[in-house]
């Protein structure tokens, strides 16, 4: 098994995920060795959760799956890359397709550059807050 620098980062390292097809940053969140393991056991992203503190298969709860395509490591081995098939068309919780769906404009506002794909209080029982 690949062995990433868990110790280095405090035994959490960022990953970013990536469509695979448009190259489309869709969203960073932490791995584990534990989510880093079952991460390419299954071959389905999984991270950890630092608000529930427990690993956390993306789309387990909304159906948004992250099925793994091919899996880089930065060269310092303590930062991972994930191009992933995104299932369901969104990876942010807020309904978006990517997690970066907002810009900054000029030095005080953020614009909103992206379209819903779907209502994430029907998925989650939450606001857009």
């Amino acid at each position: 098994m690949v062995e990433l620098d868990f110790d280095k980062t405090g035994g959490l390292i960022p990953a970013i995920a990536q469509d695979h097809e448009t190259g489309e940053v869709l969203m960073m969140a932490f791995m584990s060795r534990e989510s880093w393991e079952e991460t390419l056991t299954s071959g389905m992203a999984t991270y950890y959760s630092r608000s529930r503190d427990k690993l956390w298969k993306k789309g387990e709860t909304s159906g948004h799956l992250q099925v793994i395509k091919e899996i880089r490591i930065d060269c310092d081995n303590d930062t991972v890359l994930l191009k992933v098939k995104q299932k369901g068309g969104a990876a942010c919780h807020k309904g978006y397709k990517s997690c970066f769906f907002r810009r900054v404009k000029g030095m005080d506002q953020l614009e909103i550059v992206e379209k819903k794909i779907f209502d994430p209080q029907a998925v989650y029982n939450q606001t857009d807050g």
